[in-house]
């Protein structure tokens, strides 16, 4: 369907949001899953898409992009949405009986982007990443049937460490938005100025700095793999896809010897296929 409108101007149809589907971490692992909880997982992660869309990329006004979003979310709660995939997201809603909670948090964040471009210190980018990233990991334990306090926690970890890692590698995309996630007490310590993430040249300070932001997101992503042994079957293999994701990437960096400044490192196919053999492997007996 193409773009329809709203008071803030055009917005993306279904054909446009979905169209990076093939490639990011969150539908690559639903491949893991049968096709109906894959098509659950989609429908989410559609609604995940089209709003980060109308946070950063569309043109308008952005926030009123936003309120119109959470419009159509009030109108998925009561069966009438008119995006098309917000109508798909209905049916998900209705069938595992999801909160508004996680959706409102996600438009929230989109929110606090368009006035937060920094991050003083890593509990401030932690407190962002609740909204961010962490509402994602429990809608798919929603639809898995599974949302414990305890699995919540452990998604959780998984998910602002696949935060982390995003913004991780997109550090130069990031700042020509003007935005910059790394943690300002960060930058200082290490000897970063702001001034030499638009050089294009990753300094041997740059580096340091890397290194120890990488090292971060591997503690956050292996405090949550655990959430994986919770489940059985295709359910821990999609957990185990999202953690070996976020791992591949981190590789990538350390790889790229820790230069995101000039390109934004990307994983192979084959070396998330291996990190995901060796996330099962470490699984083992845990």
């Amino acid at each position: 369907m193409s773009a329809v409108k709203d008071a803030g101007g055009v917005v993306p149809g279904q054909a446009e949001v979905m169209a990076q589907a093939g490639s990011e971490n969150f539908p690559v692992a639903a491949f893991f899953l049968p096709g109906k909880l894959r098509r659950h997982l989609l429908n989410i992660y559609g609604f995940a898409r089209l709003v980060d869309d109308l946070g950063d990329e569309v043109e308008g006004d952005r926030l009123a992009h936003l309120n119109w979003l959470e419009s159509e979310l009030d109108r998925t709660y009561s069966g009438s949405p008119h995006h098309p995939l917000m109508r798909r997201l209905a049916v998900t809603v209705g069938e595992f009986a999801i909160p508004r909670q996680p959706f409102l948090d996600l438009i929230e964040a989109n929110r606090r982007d368009q006035t937060i471009k920094r991050y003083a210190n890593v509990d401030e980018l932690i407190e962002y990443c609740s909204y961010s990233a962490n509402p994602v990991g429990r809608l798919v334990l929603y639809v898995f049937s599974a949302p414990t306090e305890d699995r919540i926690e452990l998604s959780d970890a998984v998910c602002t460490g696949l935060q982390l890692v995003e913004h991780w590698q997109d550090v130069a995309e990031d700042y020509a938005a003007g935005r910059i996630y790394l943690p300002g007490d960060d930058m200082e310590r290490f000897g970063v100025s702001e001034n030499e993430l638009a050089g294009g040249h990753a300094s041997a300070e740059f580096r340091r700095l890397m290194d120890f932001e990488v090292q971060r997101a591997h503690e956050m992503l292996t405090a949550g793999a655990p959430l994986a042994n919770t489940l059985r079957g295709r359910r821990r293999l999609a957990i185990a896809a999202f953690v070996a994701g976020g791992r591949a990437a981190l590789n990538a960096i350390q790889k790229a010897d820790f230069d995101v400044l000039s390109r934004s490192p990307r994983p192979s196919k084959a070396s998330y296929l291996l990190e995901l053999g060796r996330t099962l492997w470490g699984l083992r007996g845990q």
